[in-house]
């Protein structure tokens, strides 16, 4: 059990540092693409690298006739629904403030599961986090010239990205939830392939076909984004099917997101630079979690035992 706990934490850290690394290069492919078709390709692209690996094409698609209608569901949540608002919403507001609003995702998604979940529910600790993590929101926003149309615009992003945040605990439950018998690696796969390819079909009408030279910058944004969405989400649909794992656990560790992510985005990106109230609302948010997890992660009941089957 404690080598179980060790990787659990192990991967799901690796998973958050990737995905924190997601905001700077997708900054950088909205200059040259618009959002959703930028975010179809990327997938698309994400669900064929995984299906290489993969490496046994026939089971693969045994294992989706089998599940179909599961796979399109997770692809419909997942993919489209939730990056159809993460694009929409990190479109409309700085990398690092995009960051720290989606970091605040553990507490969306422990919100869902105790709604959705038995033996997942909020206590005071929780909700008291719930609490500060919402302050830490406004906090971040504060300063800004929301009465400008481009404040204006910031906030509509911000609401956005917290609707993404809802979605995304969301699924996080119906995957941990689902007894299907269906690889990992395959469900992540074609959850990202299909998904990506109906987000390419949706974005024509909307955006157009935006086909031209691209700088180099562009191609290693879409080639590291593609990349990171197949590992990660690969290795954090394994550690939903583990037994034991729960949903408000597993994402506490995405507290690393937004640290991460903001510094990344005010290291690469022009003109993002630290103010005091992202930096005092990353610290809450932060903060927030903790207080929302701490006996998950630094006490002995991160794990709930698992009921023995007859």
């Amino acid at each position: 059990m404690r080598n179980l706990i060790k990787t659990t934490a192990f991967l799901a850290i690796v998973a958050c540092l990737l995905w924190s690394t997601a905001f700077a290069g997708v900054k950088i492919g909205l200059k040259y693409m618009p959002p959703l078709q930028f975010a179809g390709i990327r997938f698309f692209i994400s669900g064929l690298l995984l299906l290489c690996v993969f490496c046994n094409p026939k089971s693969y698609f045994k294992y989706i006739k089998q599940h179909w209608w599961f796979v399109l569901s997770i692809a419909l949540l997942q993919t489209v629904l939730m990056y159809s608002l993460f694009y929409t919403g990190i479109n409309m507001v700085p990398g690092a403030v995009g960051a720290m609003v989606i970091g605040s995702g553990p507490l969306f998604a422990a919100i869902v599961a105790h709604f959705a979940m038995h033996n997942d529910k909020m206590n005071v600790k929780t909700t008291l986090g719930i609490l500060l993590g919402i302050s830490g929101i406004v906090i971040i926003n504060v300063g800004r010239q929301m009465q400008s149309i481009a404040g204006v615009k910031e906030l509509l992003g911000v609401v956005i990205l917290i609707g993404n945040n809802l979605v995304s605990g969301w699924y996080n439950v119906v995957v941990m939830k689902s007894k299907r018998k269906i690889p990992s690696m395959v469900l992540s796969s074609a959850s990202l392939g299909i998904g990506g390819l109906i987000l390419i079909f949706i974005s024509i009408p909307l955006e157009g076909v935006h086909i031209q030279k691209f700088p180099v910058e562009f191609y290693f944004s879409l080639g590291w984004l593609s990349f990171l969405s197949a590992a990660a989400f690969a290795i954090w649909f394994a550690l939903l099917k583990r037994p034991g794992v729960k949903v408000s656990y597993l994402n506490t560790w995405k507290f690393i997101i937004p640290v991460f992510g903001a510094i990344l985005s005010w290291l690469l990106l022009p003109g993002e630079s630290p103010d005091i109230f992202s930096l005092a609302g990353m610290f809450v948010v932060a903060a927030a979690m903790l207080v929302m997890n701490h006996e998950a992660l630094f006490g002995s009941k991160m794990f709930r035992r698992r009921q023995k089957s007859g």
